[in-house]
């Protein structure tokens, strides 16, 4: 199945998109699922019908549902009591009532990756479009997955748990208690769940469609997104440029706004591939007004048949001519007064804008000190020296 991740910055009609796209892959013969995430019914609001937490058809072949992420928390925090039922127990704590839960922060967060593994199960489904939220918070959420299983794998690592026979022994050599097993489980079962989320936003048949509405508010929200998906790895699809005003408006007050747009639309065009969308004059609403924004199907982009192409981060061999290996990370609209480099082990974090990602070195540059990085053409190229204590000698 294919999934379409559509974001962009708040107002820009990212919800509208979302909708429009689903509406138009179904038109096409697409079997779609559209999930909106927004607490309030925003996409009902544009589809002109109530759209609620159970899937409901919303036209033919077009499923639509809205995420309930108080109940999921209600439902994950009533089920972690029952597994701990006997150290709550012990410590003689009262447990916690459904109908006094307030989801925490975060919860609809767990909610939409839960949503995501789901609905990427084989299923009745082609294509899931997901109205994510605006830019800053999207970009938190796709990396949740990767970021969560890394600070799983640092407080109990794997490798590291005891034998489930030899804990209690160990324990009282040690002479403090191990960890309760149910502890290990949830955290297996939580790595498990995030792990199949993290698959689904790698699989190559998932893109982020980034929509904003032409302008210079506009323009700095892509790059910034651009440049968040960038350093996640993930794949984007087309940029949709919403609320495109007519052209020949040279004596009317839209003179200004339409030459500024205009200027947006071409300086876009020479990084992304742009798919404008009228400005209709009011806000849409239904079917017909969602078929006549003519917003790009699900088949959009140059590689859409075979689903985009992979995100690669290459380390190039130079070892003949600088001695060096070079790793080409690709990080369009970086600005180099805003990137950073931290070498932790076999680990690099890489910092650039207001984004950070800690990446797993690959094998053949664990055995290498740092060299240098430059950032050339919205490339980052980092330089590895091979250590002559770990690199394998040769003749």
């Amino acid at each position: 199945m294919r999934t379409l991740l559509i974001t962009g910055p708040g107002g820009s009609g990212r919800t509208t998109v979302a909708a429009a796209t689903a509406h138009a892959a179904a038109r096409a013969g697409v079997r779609t699922l559209l999930l909106g995430t927004d607490r309030t019914d925003t996409l009902g609001a544009v589809l002109g019908a109530p759209v609620g937490p159970e899937p409901s058809e919303a036209a033919p072949r077009l499923t639509v549902r809205r995420l309930d992420a108080d109940e999921d928390f209600r439902t994950d925090l009533a089920a972690l009591q029952d597994r701990a039922s006997s150290a709550l127990d012990l410590l003689g704590a009262s447990r916690l009532d459904p109908e006094e839960l307030t989801p925490l922060p975060g919860a609809g967060e767990l909610a939409l990756l839960r949503a995501l593994r789901d609905a990427a199960l084989p299923g009745t489904h082609d294509l899931l479009v997901v109205d994510l939220p605006p830019v800053p918070r999207a970009l938190d959420l796709l990396a949740l997955p990767e970021e969560l299983r890394r600070y799983l794998r640092r407080l109990l690592p794997p490798e590291r748990q005891a034998a489930r026979a030899l804990r209690p022994v160990l324990g009282r050599l040690a002479g403090v208690p191990l960890p309760a097993e149910w502890l290990y489980e949830t955290a297996a079962r939580l790595d498990l769940q995030l792990a199949a989320a993290e698959t689904v936003l790698a699989d190559r048949g998932t893109a982020v469609r980034l929509v904003a509405e032409p302008g210079p508010a506009g323009a700095d929200a892509v790059r910034t997104a651009t440049l968040g998906l960038a350093l996640r790895g993930l794949r984007t699809d087309v940029l949709v440029a919403t609320r495109v005003l007519p052209e020949g408006a040279e004596d009317s007050w839209l003179a200004g706004p339409v030459a500024q747009q205009r200027k947006a639309l071409a300086e876009w065009r020479e990084t992304h591939d742009v798919r404008p969308v009228a400005h209709l004059g009011r806000d849409p609403r239904g079917a017909d007004d969602l078929a006549a924004l003519a917003v790009p199907g699900a088949d959009a982009g140059p590689s859409a048949a075979a689903g985009p192409s992979a995100v690669e981060w290459p380390v190039t061999d130079s070892l003949a001519d600088d001695g060096v290996l070079v790793w080409h990370i690709p990080l369009p609209g970086a600005r180099r007064e805003e990137l950073d480099l931290i070498r932790r082990g076999d680990e690099l974090v890489v910092t650039a804008g207001p984004f950070r990602r800690t990446v797993p070195l690959p094998s053949a540059l664990r055995r290498c000190t740092v060299d240098g990085a430059a950032l050339r053409e919205g490339e980052l190229r980092i330089r590895f020296r091979p250590d002559p204590r770990l690199w394998p000698r040769t003749g």
